[in-house]
């Protein structure tokens, strides 16, 4: 690499813990010069970070960059640089920062994020301190804290405040397959903004359920296959809870109040076989979506949710009831697949609403720029919430199962016989702790006579 500069996301771990002690392990000349860190840049240029964090994932899936093999070696260096390319390199571009030199300058140089990271003012912009004297004083009796970090954020933010000139508050957004910046958006270009957080947080909502809808289809068919294991399972486990609860009750209250325990578990197990007909007649009502079917979904949950995204409304109670009450049942719809039910949304939504009572639609857009930052604001909080929902669900043992069945069909029977043995092992295990419980109760009224 001779004289190349090294950058990483993280330099400060990857130079200073990893690369020059193995070099000096080695005994060799470090390979390559200490370039910049790509984290503090993304920090610094995000300021402040529409993703929550600079978390590499996060940015990655905010951003809706290729998947390239998270926690891996050379996937998380191919997604640093799409992170750079398509992201980081037009804010670069648009501040001038157009060598190493100005680069290494701009990540060294003292830097703290312009919302107040902690505190009784966390979450507030540090340049409000000019109109409010509270923020000022606090940032002021932060100078003089025993904390030499804290001591330095108080200063920095003072100095900034004396500035004669603020720098452009930059937006980041995917439009479409790419990322734009937009320095001062005024209200045209907040609009595509909004705009284009709309079709994410649609593409995403279909994403969702339509993995979702996927799973319900796999547990359907597992279920069925294993059902009365499944109940067997959950029979003893119950049986197991009440009789120990019998057991303790016995233990400390007597026999008398031992009984009603019996009673609760009498209750507790028609509960049990009422949900489990309840699960199995839902069960029997899951279907996969067709191919043709999965793209409409797709189709008409991007169009209604731009539309009728209650956020839009947030200033304006009396019409954002109406569309909480819209977006509820088209959520349930979504839910359930229930296709017919969102095709009769997007035929005539007005006379949707008309026949459910629930007011009158306005599609009017606001022009008001600040309405429209706080609707952009709460738009990219429900992107980020549902690329959480997203990584949960793949996290789930269900879509494990629903991706093994997916990409091998032929291998249904060599699951179900997987679960069953595990079911199976699970139940022996039940039946021995019950067993054992047993012979306890037994031996104690046994004792007592």
């Amino acid at each position: 690499m001779g004289s190349q500069a090294i950058c990483a996301y993280n330099l400060r771990y990857d130079w200073d813990e990893v690369l020059l002690p193995e070099w000096q392990r080695l005994g060799i000349s470090p390979i390559g010069v200490r370039g910049f860190c790509l984290y503090e840049l993304a920090q610094r240029l995000l300021d402040p970070v529409p993703a929550g964090n600079c978390k590499l994932q996060t940015l990655r899936q905010y951003y809706g960059l290729p998947a390239r093999g998270a926690h891996t070696a050379l996937g998380d260096v191919e997604t640093v640089a799409d992170l750079v390319q398509q992201v980081l390199r037009p804010l670069c571009e648009a501040r001038g920062l157009d060598s190493l030199e100005a680069l290494q300058a701009f990540t060294a140089a003292p830097w703290f994020p312009t919302r107040i990271p902690f505190g009784k003012y966390k979450g507030r912009h540090f340049r409000e301190a000019a109109t409010d004297r509270a923020l000022r004083e606090w940032l002021k009796w932060l100078t003089e804290s025993q904390n030499p970090r804290s001591q330095a954020m108080g200063r920095w933010y003072l100095e900034q405040l004396t500035t004669t000139s603020q720098a452009a508050e930059t937006v980041t957004a995917v439009v479409g397959t790419h990322v734009v910046v937009y320095a001062n958006p005024d209200v045209a270009r907040m609009k595509a903004l909004v705009e284009a957080a709309r079709q994410r947080l649609a593409a995403l909502e279909a994403e969702y359920t339509t993995l979702r809808q996927a799973i319900s289809v796999a547990q359907a068919r597992l279920f069925e296959a294993l059902k009365e294991q499944y109940r067997q399972r959950d029979l003893l486990r119950l049986r197991l809870e009440m009789r120990q609860k019998y057991l303790d009750t016995l233990l400390r209250e007597g026999e008398e109040e031992a009984e009603r325990v019996n009673t609760e578990a009498e209750q507790a197990q028609a509960r049990l076989d009422e949900e489990y007909q309840r699960t199995e007649q839902q069960m029997r009502g899951k279907q996969a979506l067709s191919e043709a079917e999965e793209a409409e979904l797709k189709q008409l949950w991007r169009r209604l949710v731009r539309v009728f995204h209650p956020d839009r409304y947030a200033g304006d109670p009396a019409k954002r009831q109406t569309y909480d009450r819209l977006m509820a049942e088209i959520n349930r719809a979504r839910d359930e697949g229930d296709i017919e039910r969102l095709r009769e949304i997007d035929r005539d939504p007005e006379d949707f609403i008309a026949r459910q009572g629930w007011g009158e639609l306005s599609l009017d857009e606001n022009e008001d720029l600040t309405a429209l930052e706080r609707l952009h604001e709460a738009l990219q909080g429900k992107i980020l919430e549902l690329i959480e929902s997203l990584d949960d669900l793949k996290a789930s043992p269900e879509y494990e199962w629903q991706q093994k069945l997916q990409h091998a069909p032929e291998q249904f029977d060599a699951v179900v016989a997987e679960l069953r043995a595990a079911l199976e092992n699970e139940i022996t295990t039940l039946d021995a702790q019950l067993a054992q419980i047993e012979a306890e109760i037994e031996q104690l009224q046994g004792a007592g006579q």
